[in-house]
């Protein structure tokens, strides 16, 4: 199975799309069948839920009209505000089935993948911007996550909450696991399987050959953070990076499928 999403149009300056011979309606939905043509809202609609501050934050990142994968994309808050408000051509991916059916009713196109397991049924380079907001830490093979979005768009975008955060670390010393509205989670409760602070995130970036084009250090609002950039790993609650990549062919090889 190959998803693909469908032509954006002519590229706005700066922008870099794919090759617009690609079908416009080739995406597929999960069980393999033609999936409706989801990519853009019906006539007339807006969205009606507040845009998180870090999403809206991130969505300035993305030039108009561009394609757009939002991999962890829940209930799509974020893909609908680039369809109404950017004209993108957007794709999520979720895991959850609730979310997918909630992001679908909204007019916003998903499919249900594991991203741990499952990018290769994306087409190399098929997409401008790949997203990963605030689930990096969530996947159980981010290494593996961040090839696969170097192979699939030249741009990613990546958010992380920071376990480093100066608050975290007096709730670590008072002896309890921290809890804040990046981590807002017990212990006990939470889905994230990986508690890395930026400067972790950073030196997986620089592993992976992934070039940091722009950092954007965020306070516990999801504003952006008024600290020295070289202090945000103890003062910044999360970041927001843009990063480009080496090119498909240099990143990885494509996993060939289970059988």
């Amino acid at each position: 199975m190959t998803a693909d999403p469908s032509a954006a149009g002519p590229a706005p300056d700066g922008a870099r799309l794919p090759d617009e011979s690609r079908p416009a309606d080739g995406r597929l939905s999960p069980d393999g069948s033609q999936a409706p043509d989801l990519s853009r809202p019906p006539d007339g609609a807006r969205p009606t839920d507040r845009l998180r501050r870090d999403l809206a934050l991130l969505g300035s990142l993305i030039p108009p009209g561009a394609r757009v994968l939002d991999l962890g994309c829940g209930h799509g808050s974020l893909l609908r505000h680039l369809q109404a408000e950017r004209g993108c051509v957007v794709q999520g991916v979720e895991i959850d089935d609730q979310s997918v059916l909630t992001a679908i009713r909204r007019g916003v196109p998903v499919i249900e993948l594991d991203i741990d397991h499952e990018l290769n049924n994306f087409d190399d380079q098929a997409y401008d911007v790949v997203v990963l907001s605030k689930t990096v830490q969530a996947v159980r093979r981010p290494a593996e996550v961040l090839r696969q979005m170097a192979r699939i768009a030249p741009r990613s975008i990546v958010s992380m909450p920071n376990f480093a955060h100066w608050r975290n670390g007096l709730r670590l010393l008072a002896g309890h696991a921290p809890v804040s509205k990046d981590l807002p989670y017990a212990w006990h409760d939470s889905p994230n399987v990986h508690f890395g602070s930026l400067a972790d995130l950073e030196e997986l970036f620089a592993g992976l050959g992934l070039k940091v084009e722009r950092c954007i250090p965020l306070d516990p609002a999801g504003r952006r953070a008024r600290c020295p950039l070289g202090l945000r790993n103890w003062l910044a609650s999360a970041a927001l990076y843009e990063l480009s990549g080496p090119p498909a062919t240099a990143a990885l090889a494509r996993p060939t499928p289970a059988a």
